[in-house]
């Protein structure tokens, strides 16, 4: 279980530390600064290709608008469709892609019965097995915007399936079967096409071993066809319904081969703005972390160890010590080989130990960027080594996001 720190890719700037020495712990602290470098590059990175900012990876609607409030940022790509709704109510953004495809029959049917929001927010399908639930508050009169989620892993040969279990929609005849089942529903509207390539976009590919090779090889041959695929899904779709609004691709991970693809209009990203440990492991590009979770020091078991309250944020993905959070500052901290992060305490070893002291704070980078705020109101958010601002989270504002 033992987890030391990256002490080179876990900086805390000192002057983020200064800024918030007096904060009560636990803490969530952005640091702006950072936020603004790391958006700097992931524009360099799309090359003109507009932006949709993925909202799953920040849930601080402050955050979310102040990254929009940026040239080449443009839209949310937003997880749930009462969250959508959430963002469009306060004014966040009225360019909102849903991502995921929704059962939430009553946040349907508020869509429905709002003008404005129905203009704003496109809703995802993958099936037409989910069209007869989305038209039951549909009508002509005020048609539903709808995106279709193709799958865009890479299936070398039969029964080999690489990448996330997302939709079962693949070929683009599959896609364009879906365009017209859509669109031949009373009171909905194809709009777009979004693929995301999660075994490219999520995966780093940084590894020295064997499999740092065998995941460099996959992503060149899969990022191959699916370029040719993606063209061919937004030909058939067009042909079938007309003219698309958007074709929205990729994540963070994977900005440059996205983007570099004409049937692209536009990249989603989210995680590459706050830089969680997730993507550390990627060659192509360094995220600057932005944000950490500080948790008090409460114990002391022995000279080398101390203890701090709460912990146990671990990521969602495959269980396995990847999914654990870093303690970034001070470095060189472990967790106990025989506990490791726990809902109510946490034990850390190490030399580092012995500078700490009781209240002191003790600095973590979690694995995913969006899901450290679930457990707190408000993010403390630094510029120029002071306390700007404190941004609500979704969690602050009472939506419910899992």
């Amino acid at each position: 279980m033992n987890a030391p720190v990256k002490s080179e890719l876990d900086p805390v700037p000192r002057t983020v530390r200064s800024a918030v020495a007096a904060e009560r712990l636990p803490a969530l602290v952005v640091d702006r600064d950072a936020v603004d470098a790391n958006a700097a590059d992931m524009l360099r990175r799309a090359g003109g290709t507009p932006i949709r900012v993925a909202s799953k990876s920040l849930r601080i609607p402050g955050l979310i608008s102040y990254i929009l409030s940026k040239p080449g940022f443009q839209g949310v790509l937003a997880y749930t469709l009462a969250e959508a709704l959430m963002l469009y109510a306060e004014g966040v953004s009225d360019d909102i892609l849903v991502a995921y495809p929704t059962a939430d029959d009553a946040a349907v049917a508020e869509l429905s019965a709002d003008a404005g929001a129905r203009a704003a927010i496109a809703i995802m399908v993958d099936s037409a097995e989910q069209l007869p639930a989305l038209a039951r508050h549909a009508s002509d009169e005020a048609p539903l915007r709808v995106c279709l989620d193709v799958d865009a892993s890479w299936k070398p040969v039969p029964g080999v399936h690489i990448g996330t279990l997302r939709s079962p929609t693949h070929s683009p005849r599959q896609a364009a079967d879906l365009a017209r089942a859509v669109d031949s529903t009373p009171g909905l509207r194809v709009i777009g096409v979004m693929m995301y390539e999660g075994h490219i976009a999520g995966l780093g590919d940084a590894g020295t071993g064997p499999r740092g090779v065998a995941i460099r090889l996959m992503q060149k041959l899969s990022r191959k066809e699916l370029a040719k695929r993606r063209a061919k899904v937004v030909a058939a779709v067009e042909a079938a319904v007309g003219k698309l609004e958007l074709v929205n691709g990729g994540g963070t991970g994977s900005l440059e081969s996205t983007c570099a693809e004409s049937a692209v209009t536009e990249a989603a990203a989210g995680s590459g703005f706050v830089g969680p440990t997730l993507f550390d492991n990627y060659r192509a590009f360094t995220p600057t972390p932005a944000s950490w979770f500080l948790l008090p020091v409460v114990r002391r078991p022995n000279k080398d160890t101390v203890t701090v309250a709460g912990g146990g944020r671990i990521a969602s993905g495959p269980a396995g010590t990847d999914r654990l959070p870093s303690p970034s500052f001070p470095s060189g901290l472990s967790y106990a080989p025989d506990e490791g992060p726990g809902e109510v305490q946490t034990p850390l070893t190490g030399d580092a130990a012995r500078t700490l002291h009781i209240g002191d704070p003790v600095w973590f980078r979690h694995v995913k960027a969006g899901e450290t705020a679930e457990h707190a109101n408000v993010a403390i958010v630094v510029a120029d080594g002071a306390i700007i601002d404190r941004w609500d989270t979704y969690r602050g504002k009472g939506l419910i996001y899992s």
